[in-house]
């Protein structure tokens, strides 16, 4: 597995695959929720950095750089429990510095318990037209 900045080349897959995640993780919001250009709208202005298996992109993660904000962290579901997650939050954090912050709904059980076993602690809980969410911070390197 490589991680590389995103390519002009990516959009296409990441697109396909940042729909068809959401549409799994969040499923308790209807499905016509998410739309296949979201994910140009979605990551205007951050950085994205994407991992590749095979040179065939697998995930990505994207970072709000000036807040030191990841907004968005996707793996294909076949690639889970595979390390992908944790190299993209590593070259994410290589890539800015800590403190680093992430928001991530309280339904999503899978991906705050994923968090919290890196060493995420949470910074404060409130509420979104999704639904209840919590802050994660990570102020030292990553378990």
């Amino acid at each position: 597995m490589e991680i590389t900045l995103i390519k002009k080349t990516d959009h296409d897959l990441l697109r396909t695959l940042f729909l068809k995640e959401r549409q799994a993780t969040f499923y308790w919001l209807d499905p016509a929720t998410f739309q296949l250009n979201d994910f140009d709208r979605n990551t205007k202005d951050e950085v994205i950095l994407v991992a590749r298996i095979g040179g065939i992109p697998v995930g990505f993660i994207s970072i709000w750089m000036r807040d030191r904000f990841i907004h968005h962290l996707y793996v294909d579901q076949q690639y889970h429990g595979k390390g992908i997650g944790t190299a993209l939050l590593k070259a994410a954090i290589d890539k800015t510095s800590l403190p680093i912050t992430l928001k991530c709904l309280e339904n999503n059980t899978k991906a705050a318990i994923f968090y919290e076993k890196k060493g995420f602690t949470i910074k404060e809980r409130g509420r979104s037209e999704h639904g209840a969410y919590i802050v994660f911070e990570l102020t030292e390197n990553m378990n």
